[in-house]
């Protein structure tokens, strides 16, 4: 059983760790007077700053959440630590060498389980990348290579080699004095048929997964032979250290950039945040094998401190499966205080494809010539319908129009209306500025009960009311169950639209855009 903590040792790290430097390792801090700091509380979510740190006393407060307290009790509630785990991660940062009470310090024996975890990956990194210069590992080498990759680059971003054998990381590891159960444990590892514990990757191209502070918590391997018949690309399963939905690949790197620049740029894979970084786009991240949701979402929000001049920008292929991608986005869009935008290369192209065809400056431009995630969704429903004819104007205003409901602030949505009015060659503005405004009062009256409804609907697996699902209900709609109709469907006059009262139970713009894609 592992010794307690020396008293002095716990008080020495206390005070060698300044609470500001840990905190900003999560989150940006802007200065809030009187020698305090602010920022977007990491325990709830929140649009205005009311997290609070103290740099003079230690301490960090949050006034809407009531969460308090020094460094130890910070990490330890954001990132799961038990007290002794935090000590000893806090420690290790500070270089202080902890004693332990009730007999000696066994270095590897008595630490905590999430560190444990924490030393295997730091070392498996290192055999990784040690690896990428064997003669096995020629073939990563190409690969990297035929992407515009040398060794500095692979050497920037920890770019590694698993050897093809069966068990190399393993009986590696187990030298350092980790137990096949940790292996196993960590993912680095899984049990054979025979039951002892085998590489979980072999003969790939490793990159490191790290998470906001820097420490290594998982790998997404790329498989480079034909005889692999692994997917194309394998993560690290989850683990007590790696769950996919709370990881960004590249975070480590791009956050401070991130902060300062209030823009950040969501890529699709690993080769495209490296492709990003080197051709000066250094704020580019990637999900992990999932896609870009809100846990995601609200670690670029800490980062951003919901600024109203920040940029969100996603790059996605021009492909069906891209368009897909760009609608998740569009959904999540208002999560953000965010302008939130999308970058569509020309041909399809992803920015490694990019970079390697039209040089650094072409991935820039990518960047900076993006388009508005509202306009990119309207321009996508319009170019599906023939709106040279008045049916498919009607078509296209019926799917567009609640998109455009869905945009929060007032006059851009305005703007917005007018805009889709031009793009359908409706010269009636006014007319779809009005359905489009009664779309938006429609969604406010709707409240709570329709979000309710909704989120029911989808754990349940059946259309919600309203989502679009079946088809537009027209004027004659029955009510059931005492409700009433849902809104009907776009008609052709000018003025303001007639029909049955709106359904509460309606489903969200949101949810009827889906139809779109």
């Amino acid at each position: 059983m592992a010794g307690r903590i020396n008293d002095d040792d716990v008080k020495a790290v206390r005070d060698a760790v300044p609470i500001d430097a840990v905190v900003s390792e999560y989150l940006q801090l802007r200065n809030a007077g009187g020698g305090n700091l602010k920022g977007l509380c990491p325990f709830h979510d929140e649009k205005s700053p009311s997290f609070q740190v103290s740099p003079a006393k230690g301490l960090f407060y949050c006034f809407g959440c009531q969460e308090g307290g020094d460094t130890v009790d910070f990490v330890m509630k954001i990132d799961h630590l038990s007290f002794a785990e935090t000590i000893e991660r806090l420690a290790g940062q500070a270089g202080i060498t902890l004693r332990y009470e009730e007999g000696g310090y066994t270095p590897g024996r008595q630490q905590g389980e999430r560190i444990r975890l924490v030393e295997a990956h730091k070392h498996a990194a290192k055999f990784y990348a040690e690896q990428l210069g064997s003669a096995e590992a020629e073939i990563g080498r190409q690969f990297l290579a035929s992407r515009g990759f040398g060794q500095e680059a692979a050497e920037h971003f920890g770019v590694g080699y698993s050897p093809a054998g069966w068990d190399h990381l393993t009986r590696f590891l187990r030298g350092k004095g980790f137990s096949d159960k940790e292996l196993i444990l960590s993912g680095l590892a899984q049990e054979s048929r025979g039951g002892r514990p085998i590489d979980r990757f072999r003969g790939r191209l490793m990159w490191p997964i790290r998470d906001i502070t820097g420490e290594v918590v998982g790998f997404g391997a790329r498989k480079l032979r034909d005889d692999d018949n692994g997917p194309k690309y394998l993560n690290t399963p989850e683990t007590p250290l790696y769950r996919k939905s709370h990881v960004l690949y590249g975070i480590d790197l791009a956050k401070k950039d991130i902060a300062k620049t209030s823009r950040a740029v969501v890529v699709e894979g690993y080769t495209d945040v490296m492709a990003c970084h080197l051709a000066g786009v250094t704020t580019a991240i990637a999900t992990c094998g999932t896609a870009f949701a809100g846990d995601h979402i609200k670690i670029l929000r800490r980062l951003l401190m919901d600024n109203s001049g920040a940029k969100v920008i996603f790059t996605f292929d021009g492909d069906a499966a891209g368009q897909r991608a760009a609608l998740r986005a569009f959904e999540d869009d208002q999560k953000f205080a965010a302008s939130t935008k999308i970058a569509v290369s020309p041909g399809g192209m992803d920015p490694c494809e990019l970079r390697l065809a039209d040089g650094d400056d072409a991935v820039r431009r990518l960047v900076e010539e993006s388009t508005p995630l509202f306009e990119f969704a309207i321009r996508s429903v319009v170019a599906r319908h023939a709106v040279e004819e008045p049916e498919g104007q009607a078509a296209a205003l019926e799917e567009a129009a609640p998109i455009v409901a869905n945009i929060k602030d007032g006059s851009i949505r305005h703007q917005y209306a007018v805009r889709l009015a031009g793009l359908l060659g409706i010269l009636d503005t006014q007319f779809v500025v009005m359905r489009v405004g009664q779309l938006a009062r429609w969604a406010r009256e709707r409240g709570e009960r329709g979000g309710h409804q909704q989120r029911s609907a989808v754990r349940a697996g059946v259309p919600a009311p309203g989502s679009g699902a079946g088809p537009a209900a027209g004027p004659d709609h029955h009510r059931t169950g005492g409700g009433p109709a849902p809104p009907p469907p776009v008609r052709w006059w000018s003025g303001p639209a007639a029909g049955p009262a709106p359904d509460p139970g309606a489903g969200t713009p949101a949810r009827t855009a889906e139809r779109c894609w």
